[in-house]
């Protein structure tokens, strides 16, 4: 009887990694980001915007350190795909609290010599003030339009 239970349990876990395809999220291409519809604005936005040539979406939203990293995909994935499937996710979608400090990380990661010009303010501390506060739109650009479900006529802009 438990192996009949451990049967199914592992078929249809391993049906539904197929079928969300898991692999996916083990690369750094950014379409996989895409593969769940609410997040085709955000995908499109960035096509656009000027991080485009220089970063993925993983330079952005994950720790840069290999285990960190894989935690981060791991607590990520398992709140989006229990969200999702039950329709309880947040319209419109936003990056939870340890999504901002890995994003602010990652901010100055990249441009830590203007933010060091900048002074204390602009840091990684608790006190400092989060770039995005300023620079929402950085790494999506204007035409973000963040949250709300799949438009698809909405995603045709002229400009490239």
């Amino acid at each position: 009887m438990a192996a009949v239970a451990f049967g199914v349990l592992a078929g249809t876990g391993a049906f539904t990694f197929r079928y969300a395809e898991g692999f996916s999220y083990f690369s750094t291409d950014p379409a996989a980001c895409v593969n769940c519809h609410i997040m085709q604005s955000q995908y499109a936005s960035w096509q656009r915007s000027s991080h485009h040539a220089q970063a993925v979406c993983i330079d952005c939203h994950l720790p840069h350190d290999f285990v960190p990293k894989y935690i981060a995909k791991a607590e990520n994935g398992y709140r989006h795909g229990k969200e999702f499937t039950a329709q309880t996710f947040a319209e419109p979608i936003f990056v939870q609290e340890r999504g901002s400090e890995i994003l602010q990380e990652n901010c100055v990661r990249c441009h830590g010599a203007l933010v060091a010009e900048m002074g204390t303010s602009h840091g990684t501390d608790e006190r400092s003030v989060r770039c995005v506060h300023c620079h929402a739109g950085a790494g999506h650009g204007e035409p973000a339009r963040l949250g709300g479900r799949y438009r698809p006529d909405e995603l045709t802009w002229s400009e490239h």
